[in-house]
């Protein structure tokens, strides 16, 4: 007993005076190299660093569940090992034992936590033991879009290569070879496949596919599905399943239409809850509240002498992200564009050079806010203020994934602050506030107005995705409008769509 205290008490100690020794070292190159960051950081700001980078220590030092402690089997662990999986993220240490008893599930986590490999771990170790029908699709994975449809397969070919287990990727935007290797692995019979509500109902239309033996079932984004129209494209797509089957829903929200879905498709479920639509802890967040035209120089001050690296900048339209695009090509950095206008090669080329590195900032609408695993984000950049609380979250939430730190800026102009303050609210939490740069000249005080009644107190219900609250001149809706007056006598035309 007196050996496991003189051990624990050195071990507190060393804790401590790392502890010391890392934050002194962090303020001293803070201050030394203020002048070159070009991110405003004076004085006072050092504490709100040194404060972030202890939550950041904080989250480094919690300890996760191992994989080799879940009744995984050695093919799974074998895999995860290759890929150099070790310890679980929360979702992945309360989802996988419940989805390897059997039961239903829905389980409520915001993107980034690991919730693919949640699901499709449980179910490879299933298939891989053998008991299911040869020649035939065993499993079916739903995912609202092509990029989340592509991003589960690039992981599914990873964590069953030691496994004997095949898979299809089924989604919409492909030439008619595709479609016909689509159809190929529909008809031979998948143990997984994977695929958009859309281009799943075009194949069961034909008459080809059998899906009477499926056994496990899973919704991955279902609030986005929902929220993008596909309720009744869903249910349509159970009529052709068995009811035994085991069914799965991933959710970064619960609101009441997900509520009625679920006890639509899923027999007696068990619920999984993590920090419904919060961004992780890890990420420093922080704030330029500015005018509408000094936003171009902010990102040119930040860029100016130091290139960046691995950086996402979402904006409200594309016809923004070719505007930010441009001028980033001007100052000769590496950098792509995603966004309604690209063919769908051009998207994915576009996704690869910047996954592999050879693009170092990706200016982006919110096509690629949701369900694309990106990972080493360092920095993400809200160019705009995002409608609505969830949006901020599932774009910040690129970055201080699979347990890193990261960093995320949002620009405030004038008629933003309202909506920027409601995300505040959300986020029960002040947001800190850098100073423009002063070559850009003064900027605007933050004073935002109250809500008075407005209908954006939560920024939930859907209303810009649905449609359903956009024609009122206040909350989500109005806020939409801003763009089309912004400060410095911009081109209105700029906000005709949005992402």
């Amino acid at each position: 007993m007196r050996k496991l205290l003189r051990e624990l008490i050195i071990a507190g100690a060393y804790f401590l005076a790392s502890l010391f020794c890392s934050t002194f070292g962090l303020h001293y190159l803070c201050t030394k190299y203020e002048n070159k960051l070009h991110l405003g950081i004076k004085n006072e700001q050092v504490h709100f660093i040194l404060f972030s980078v202890c939550i950041i220590f904080v989250a480094n030092i919690t300890k996760f569940m191992k994989f080799s402690e879940l009744k995984l089997n050695d093919n799974v662990l074998e895999a995860l090992d290759a890929m150099r999986f070790d310890e679980c993220t929360p979702i992945q240490e309360k989802s996988i034992p419940v989805i390897l008893e059997g039961r239903d599930l829905i389980a409520v986590a915001q993107t980034g936590t690991g919730k693919t490999a949640a699901y499709l771990l449980p179910i490879l170790n299933k298939l891989s033991e053998g008991g299911h029908p040869e020649d035939s699709i065993n499993c079916i994975v739903m995912a609202p879009t092509r990029e989340l449809a592509q991003q589960i397969d690039q992981q599914m070919e990873g964590f069953s290569y030691f496994m004997p287990v095949s898979s299809v990727a089924v989604y919409g935007g492909n030439d008619g070879v595709l479609f016909e290797q689509q159809k190929r692995g529909l008809t031979l019979g998948a143990d997984v496949v994977i695929a958009t509500p859309g281009r799943l109902i075009a194949h069961l239309s034909l008459g080809y596919v059998d899906l009477s033996r499926v056994s496990y079932f899973i919704l991955d984004e279902a609030d986005r599905m929902l929220d993008m129209g596909f309720y009744d494209d869903i249910m349509q797509i159970v009529k052709y399943l068995p009811k035994e089957r085991q069914t799965i829903m991933f959710s970064a929200t619960m609101p009441a239409k997900i509520q009625q879905l679920a006890q639509s498709i899923l027999n007696d479920p068990a619920e999984v809850k993590l920090a419904v639509s919060k961004p992780a802890e890890k990420i420093v967040q922080a704030a330029y509240v500015c005018y509408e035209n000094q936003k171009l120089g902010i990102i040119r001050s930040l860029f100016a002498e130091q290139t960046p690296e691995r950086v996402i900048i979402f904006a409200s339209s594309k016809l923004k992200v070719k505007e930010v695009t441009k001028a980033l090509k001007q100052m000769k950095l590496n950098v792509g564009e995603m966004h309604s206008d690209l063919e769908q090669a051009q998207r994915e080329e576009v996704m690869y050079e910047f996954k592999a590195g050879r693009v170092n900032i990706l200016v982006a609408t919110d096509i690629v806010a949701r369900g694309i695993d990106i990972d080493d984000i360092r920095l993400v950049i809200n160019y705009d203020v995002p409608h609505d609380s969830e949006d901020y979250v599932h774009r910040i939430g690129r970055t201080a994934r699979a347990n890193n730190d990261g960093v995320a800026l949002t620009f405030v102009n004038e008629k933003e602050q309202t909506n920027f303050k409601g995300i505040e609210n959300f986020l029960e939490k002040e947001i800190y506030k850098i100073p423009v740069p002063e070559e850009l000249g003064e900027a605007p005080e933050y004073k935002p107005r109250s809500n008075d009644g407005r209908k954006r107190s939560n920024f939930k219900g859907g209303g810009r995705r649905s449609g359903g609250n956009e024609k009122s001149g206040n909350g989500k809706g109005g806020n939409r409008n801003n763009n089309k007056r912004r400060e410095g006598g911009k081109k209105p035309a700029r906000a005709k769509k949005q992402e």
